[in-house]
């Protein structure tokens, strides 16, 4: 059976491995993220603090500072020596709590003493910074330790009354002479939150100053989520940047009413710049975790905030070829935020925004180098099929020129929302099949995983050379099984993910069991591929019998398996799943080279977690032991099903 006219792309090598997400990822088309320039000045033409730009912090002052962090870190995490301790340190602090907090040594230190930090001692610390805090929240210094502060909101909002009862009396005589009560902590994030709102475009403006407004975002609302404690952790490897904002896993916290209106009151300053927020890109940040935050604890207030900037963006100029919209989403500062947007409208908002300024467009935004990214999150916020149909329409005769021009992930989101919402599955793996020139001859089919792990046409992977308007050749089997598993890809362990969360994954499971044993240790043993075998074992669609099957190629690499990285942790969820009968194959395979697995870093977690001692010396308690662990797990499944 023929496959009719060849596409255009089919002569290609290879399928581009596509835009990295992420700020100034290469290919991606955007620069890196944050400012070069010096902060901007106070618009209203108000003169900064009186204070030295350069606070002094002793070299004895340091020393000592470090000396009692070290002693902190050291000492029992209860008693009364550490509460004393604790007490006399940020007692210091209160006093140099300036000069700490714009030194670079000192604002380290000063943010861990602020996490061992009661209640009463991190309000005095951040009363003694509030006389100064235009000044710390933009040093690039400072603004870490506000947030730190901040940060600590989840665990000292919840300290019990009987403490605050403890250290009120321990208050009393230090705040004589005193001006004024000391502020609570309540009053302080709300005095902050007020600064803020009076000045709210030069905050969120400033390279420094928008973390504090983003991380009090998120305090006042009670969630803070995971990319920006990540980045306050300094977690800035290429890997964290990158990561998608659908990754977040926001943690949610108790917070008193009035945060709630405070959060409101600050959320309404967006409305009147609209036009700075879309456009600049550090405002634009702030705005983007408004959004996550309000989506989750005022989705009204969200709406109309969304709304807003779709109508502000759709009155712009008029696109020459469509929607003014299109052009904010080619664009590397608004086309971001359009991403949150996308992820938080309502399914009604989201199908009507589709079909006032998506539809007839998405393969023009396919193939643009950063539209791409929000059509991604377009196609990931799909959740009804009365919207995946047009999409999957539009979108379905591109997915082979999508590929090649190197934008991987829109056929991914794609293949994501056929798999959420549970139709077009066939379809779309059959066009699949055919982008990568596996689906005729049908033998050729079988070949699909590692086509579809590596991204690479069938041609390519194989290093074959065929002419335009050739019959294509049969798959032979001898020459798959004799080449060795081409590397696993991020977005191709995505793909296959997703594949075998299909209803009926047989194909995907009938190309896997095509593999050689050495083939699939190495998909186990890589760190994206060990996922795709995570999706064998957790996919409700994969029948036992079916990953028995699979499994079985694995007899002989086991050894291999426990001594990986990646491996090892396949390995254990293998084992977590395996009936008694299994159990026993496996230990009595690594049984036979206890020693080497001993003396592996990986190997003797596998060693210990099989029990692999017992089971070679004390063979019927092993196996008493492991009827006990599977009589516990059918009950725990059984409760779970219930």
């Amino acid at each position: 059976m023929g496959l009719g006219p060849r596409s255009p792309h089919k002569s290609r090598r290879g399928f581009p491995a596509g835009g990295k997400r992420g700020r100034g990822a290469k290919g991606s088309g955007r620069p890196p993220s944050g400012r070069q320039q010096q902060s901007c000045p106070p618009p209203d033409g108000r003169s900064e603090p009186s204070v030295d730009p350069h606070p002094h912090l002793s070299p004895e002052a340091l020393g000592y500072f470090r000396r009692a962090l070290s002693a902190l870190k050291e000492a029992p995490e209860t008693g009364e020596e550490r509460e004393l301790m604790v007490h006399n340190v940020l007692k210091e602090v209160e006093a140099q709590a300036l000069a700490l907090a714009t030194n670079r040594t000192g604002s380290e230190m000063l943010q861990e003493l602020l996490g061992f930090s009661p209640l009463k001692p991190l309000c005095r610390v951040w009363a003694a910074l509030s006389s100064n805090l235009r000044f710390v929240a933009c040093h690039r210094c400072g603004v870490h330790v506000l947030q730190s502060a901040l940060l600590q909101l989840p665990r000292l909002l919840g300290s019990p009354a009987e403490q605050e009862e403890k250290e009120e009396e321990e208050e009393e005589e230090e705040e004589e002479g005193k001006d004024g009560p000391l502020e609570t902590l309540e009053e302080l994030v709300l005095g902050l939150a007020s600064e803020v709102c009076d000045d709210f475009l030069f905050y969120c403006g400033d390279t420094h100053g928008s973390f504090v407004v983003r991380t009090l975002l998120q305090v006042l609302g009670g969630t803070l989520l995971e990319s920006e404690r990540a980045r306050h952790r300094g977690s800035q490897s290429p890997e964290a940047q990158r990561a998608p904002t659908r990754e977040s896993k926001p943690t949610d916290f108790e917070v008193p009413e009035s945060f709630l209106k405070r959060l409101q009151d600050l959320s309404s300053c967006f409305l009147k710049d609209i036009a700075v927020f879309v456009t600049d890109k550090i405002s634009s940040f702030c705005l983007q975790v408004a959004l996550q935050i309000l989506h989750r604890k005022l989705p009204q207030f969200c709406a109309h905030l969304c709304n807003a900037v779709i109508g502000y963006l759709s009155n712009r100029s008029s696109s020459a070829d469509g929607s003014p919209l299109l052009l904010f989403l080619r664009d590397q500062t608004s086309s971001r935020l359009l991403e949150q947007m996308l992820l938080v409208l309502e399914p009604p908002r989201l199908q009507s925004l589709f079909e006032d300024h998506f539809q007839g467009q998405l393969q023009t935004l396919a193939a643009h180098p950063i539209a791409n990214f929000p059509l991604q999150r377009l196609l990931d916020a799909i959740s009804t099929p009365e919207l995946l149909s047009p999409v999957f329409e539009e979108l379905s005769p591109a997915l082979e020129a999508v590929l090649a021009q190197g934008h991987p992930g829109v056929v991914i989101a794609l293949v994501g929302a056929c798999r959420r919402i549970g139709t077009h599955q066939a379809q779309v793996l059959q066009l699949l099949l055919e982008a990568f020139h596996c689906a005729e001859p049908s033998s050729r089919q079988v070949a699909c995983v590692p086509l579809f792990a590596s991204l690479m046409t069938y041609e390519v992977y194989y290093g074959l050379v065929e002419e335009e308007g050739t019959v294509p050749t049969e798959h032979q089997v001898e020459m798959a099984t004799a080449r060795a598993l081409g590397e696993v890809s991020v977005l191709g362990s995505l793909l296959l993910q997703h594949l075998l969360h299909f209803s009926t994954p047989g194909l995907i499971l009938r190309s896997l069991g095509a593999l050689t044993g050495p083939q699939l240790l190495t998909l186990a043993q890589s760190p994206a591929g060990s996922h795709v075998l995570d999706a064998v074992l957790t996919s409700p669609s994969v029948t036992r019998k079916q990953r028995r099957r699979l499994l079985k190629i694995l007899k002989g690499q086991y050894v291999a398996l426990a001594c990986s990285r990646h491996g090892s942790r396949v390995l254990d969820a293998i084992w977590g799943g395996a009936a008694l009968g299994a159990r026993k194959e496996i230990a009595a395979e690594l049984g036979e080279r206890n020693q080497e697995l001993i003396k592996d870093p990986f190997g003797h977690h596998v060693a210990r977690n099989v029990a692999l001692t017992t089971f070679l010396k004390r063979r019927e308690a092993w196996e008493q032991q492991q009827g006990v662990v599977a009589k516990r797990r059918r009950v725990l499944n059984s409760i779970l099903e219930d």
